[in-house]
């Protein structure tokens, strides 16, 4: 290769003193074909202390190797000795290589044009296109994913949301975090499970990236009993609001049992499943709001259920917390009455109890101007990534995508690869 095709490859691969290209090798007799690029340095050549920067001699030398960006279609290697230097004050260092990073087997601009592809499409369908092994790429990711989330700056965090979300079947799950007060890609923390130990790991991650669980004044979730007891705990300066969300999350789950257990006793109306899990103002089909009208005025226990489920949006509009409250006392003394003793209607009554109980936390939602609206959004795109890579080896894996995702890492991701 002439001296000046040299000097392309030299500027592009990054190359500085002492550093430059000795030698090259394509081999077309593999396929695909490899292209064996080594790089090396003049004998007595200088190196720089990885600890301190101090130029030092070499104490020894090991071969390593790396896999870089493809030339055409030919995959790329590099390949050099590179030396441990005799640090006067650190002592004998392994020296660093421009080119990649320790202990990886991928130069830089590799792993960058890796994390480009992973941003747009699964894991697997990156792998298969760069033609390494997806549990390969899977280590660069969480590396670069991880590091970035290391240097997260939580200082200023006051207001969080929470929510678990499905990381696999049955039930397997991941509590996610989000600053409440940050307008893009919110989500702050993530960790497998869910309940009072989400809590605890969520003050711990804080206070390690500069928060203070004492500073956080709200904290926004459903009514998990755990959930409550971590916020009591963890937080004791935050007063807990109820998203609205999950108010009608809970009733329309005791519509649904309400369903199955009266299906299970008489045939209902078809199309039934499905419309009781809408709101009647919603885009219902012709059968499913056919099966609602044949619900009510043929005197099934699911209608009245759902009646009581519907009368929420009366409480929703109301216009101040006192107001408020007063439909709530209202609604609540009315779906008593609707239920009476009917075995049937125990799912309502339970959820009645449950939403009596939360009473205030979810008047603060009236006076807060924070929701977790954002964070149901957001689970619908973990949910639907998590979907196309058709599930992932691991909660860490699926942690790692959520912050790739949703975190604010992107200009921290940016300065540990060169673009």
């Amino acid at each position: 290769m002439s001296s000046s095709a040299n000097g392309l490859l030299t500027l592009g691969l990054g190359l500085t003193a002492p550093w430059k290209i000795i030698d090259q090798h394509l081999d077309t007799s593999v396929n695909p074909h490899r292209l064996d690029i080594r790089i090396g340095a003049e004998r007595g050549s200088l190196y720089p202390c990885p600890e301190c920067g101090v130029l030092c001699k070499a104490h020894d030398f090991k071969e390593f190797t790396w896999r870089h960006l493809n030339f055409f279609q030919h995959h790329c290697y590099l390949t050099a000795n590179v030396p441990r230097i005799k640090c006067p004050k650190h002592g004998i260092k392994r020296t660093k290589v421009p080119w990649a990073r320790k202990g990886s087997q991928f130069t830089l601009l590799f792993e960058q044009a890796a994390l480009a592809l992973v941003r747009e499409m699964p894991v697997s369908a990156a792998a298969r296109i760069i033609e390494i092994t997806d549990k390969r790429l899977w280590r660069v990711v969480n590396h670069y994913v991880s590091k970035a989330m290391s240097k997260l700056d939580l200082s200023s965090v006051t207001a969080v949301g929470l929510d678990e979300t499905s990381s696999k079947k049955g039930h397997n799950y991941v509590t996610v975090f989000i600053d409440l007060d940050r307008k893009d890609r919110p989500v702050i923390f993530a960790t497998p499970g869910k309940g009072k130990d989400c809590l605890k790991r969520f003050s711990k991650h804080l206070r390690e990236h500069g928060g203070n669980p004492s500073k956080i004044a709200e904290v926004v979730c459903d009514m998990s009993r755990s959930f409550l007891s971590g916020i009591q705990e963890n937080f004791v300066n935050a007063a807990t609001t109820v998203d609205w969300f999950h108010v009608v999350q809970l009733f329309t789950r005791a519509v649904d049992d309400v369903r199955k257990a009266e299906h299970r006793e008489t045939a209902l109306p078809k199309g039934t499943r499905w419309a009781v899990l809408k709101s009647w103002e919603t885009k219902l089909t012709a059968s499913q709001r056919e099966a609602l009208l044949e619900l009510e005025t043929k005197g099934f226990l699911t209608a009245t259920a759902y009646r009581i489920k519907e009368q929420l949006r009366w409480i929703r509009h109301a216009e101040s917390e006192q107001a408020l409250k007063w439909r709530i006392t209202r609604f609540i003394r009315h779906a008593y009455e609707q239920i009476g003793f009917e075995k049937l209607l125990k799912p309502v009554r339970k959820a009645l109890e449950t939403f009596k109980k939360h009473i205030n936390a979810i008047a603060r939602r009236w006076i807060s101007g924070h929701t977790n609206a954002r964070l149901e959004g957001l689970n619908g795109l973990f949910q639907a990534a998590r979907a196309r890579a058709r599930g992932y080896r691991n909660v860490e894996n699926f942690i790692t995508m959520i912050y790739l995702i949703a975190a604010p890492i992107q200009a921290l991701l940016q300065t540990e690869i060169p673009q």
